[in-house]
């Protein structure tokens, strides 16, 4: 294993470990000594290899499917992430409300849960685009289009959702 994709490798591990709000010796308490803190570690810095079956073993503590785990295979060995769904608040304003009335109570649903009241934009995930292409009764290809002719998205959002459909 290359040291650069063990280094992406331990970055993705650090990722998933931290999103679960665990620290390495969290992991070892939650895994009741199994996973050792400094074997973790070393793992997450690119010091030490971990053997495929490690890597599974790993994936199956945190609750994770292995390719979450594995860096990509983009030239230059990192994934370009998908573009960033963002929602032009401002001109969703402007929207008759008979078109966008179900994605303004949306936008406004998520701001509350986030406490973000900036007014200007809102960054929304794949999720949020597929429970609101089931709410429109759209796929989200088809409503990303329709969005994008609103001027509530960029265009750059069809990349990400060309990227998620593939």
């Amino acid at each position: 294993m290359s040291s650069e994709y063990a280094k992406q490798l331990g970055a993705k591990l650090r990722a998933i470990r931290t999103q679960q709000g665990l620290s390495l010796h969290g992991v070892e308490e939650k895994s009741q000594g199994r996973w050792k803190a400094v074997v973790v570690g070393s793992y997450e810095r690119g010091d030490r290899a971990v053997t495929v079956q490690r890597l599974a073993e790993l994936a199956d503590f945190y609750g994770v499917p292995v390719q979450e785990l594995l860096p990509g295979t983009t030239p230059g060995g990192a994934a370009e992430p998908p573009p960033k769904l963002v929602l032009d608040l401002e001109r969703l304003a402007h929207v008759p409300a008979e078109k966008a009335g179900p994605l303004q109570r949306y936008a406004a649903t998520i701001q509350s849960q986030r406490g973000d009241y900036n007014g200007k934009v809102l960054s929304i995930r794949q999720d949020d685009l597929r429970t609101l292409a089931v709410i429109y009764d759209q796929s989200p290809s088809v409503l990303t289009e329709q969005l994008i002719s609103w001027g509530v998205l960029d265009a750059d959002a069809r990349r990400a959702v060309s990227h998620e459909e593939v």
